[in-house]
């Protein structure tokens, strides 16, 4: 695989928080070797506090790393026009709540540099995509959980993004809302798009992702398809009910 077919890669990253004295307290990323490829939709699966979310923020350029190097597409994090090709949900969607969906897609249009007319084109568009024709002028402090999500996911899509990462897009919601999240990734990655997304349940990656990488305690430790990763001979897994934690 040549260096051109990776969007994002991630070579001995490590991440370790600090104190105001500068002592460190966590290491939140331990190592950790990783590739996105072109038009892949990669699942970054694992627990809470196995370090997904760091991961995305270094990749963000949000955070600086402890050691280690990132390239996202072909340049360092912090590059001003890569952030230009990159869309991003977050976990907690921050939204104005006295802005509607129209006028949200239209301040973060003006932020991408995006002229009136396009704006105006690609604004309707993404609000017929994630189903808001409905709604598209009220303001979204009225919103559910899935209603914000669904502008938040148009949100990162302003730009046309070349990368799009989703930080744990199904949290919260109904299953309607994850599979709705589910088909607008296929979509996505059927339109050539590269998908970075997280999760801490393999259901809600498995049927979407081309491959996933499982963290735990800020380090890879599996990595593949996912039907290799759930076909992997002398894995066992037992179910038990009733038992105290002094029997576990």
């Amino acid at each position: 695989m040549h260096d051109s077919d990776a969007i994002i890669a991630l070579h001995g990253l490590r991440k370790t928080y600090r104190d105001f004295w500068r002592r460190p307290t966590t290491q939140a990323v331990r190592g950790i070797d990783l590739t996105v490829r072109r038009g892949e939709v990669l699942g970054l699966l694992g627990p809470n506090g196995s370090g997904k979310s760091t991961t995305i923020k270094l990749i963000l350029g949000l955070l600086h790393p402890s050691a280690g190097s990132i390239r996202v597409l072909g340049a360092r994090p912090r590059d001003t026009a890569t952030k230009a090709r990159i869309g991003y949900l977050p976990e907690v969607t921050c939204l104005h709540p006295f802005l509607t969906p129209r006028e949200t897609l239209f301040y973060y249009a003006g932020l991408f540099g995006l002229g009136r007319g396009q704006a105006r084109g690609r604004v309707d568009a993404l609000i017929r995509m994630v189903g808001l024709e409905h709604a598209a002028d009220r303001p979204v402090g009225e919103f559910s959980k899935g209603m914000g999500q669904r502008v938040g996911l148009a949100q990162a899509l302003v730009n046309n993004p070349d990368l799009l990462i989703l930080d744990e897009p199904t949290s919260g919601l109904d299953p309607v809302g994850c599979r709705e999240v589910k088909d607008w990734v296929r979509l996505l990655a059927a339109s050539g798009k590269t998908v970075l997304m997280t999760s801490h349940l393999l259901a809600d990656v498995e049927d979407v992702c081309d491959r996933i990488a499982i963290l735990c305690e800020g380090q890879v430790r599996a990595e593949g398809r996912v039907q290799e990763l759930l076909q992997r001979p002398g894995a066992v897994r037992f179910t038990v009910e009733g038992l105290t934690d002094a029997q576990i």
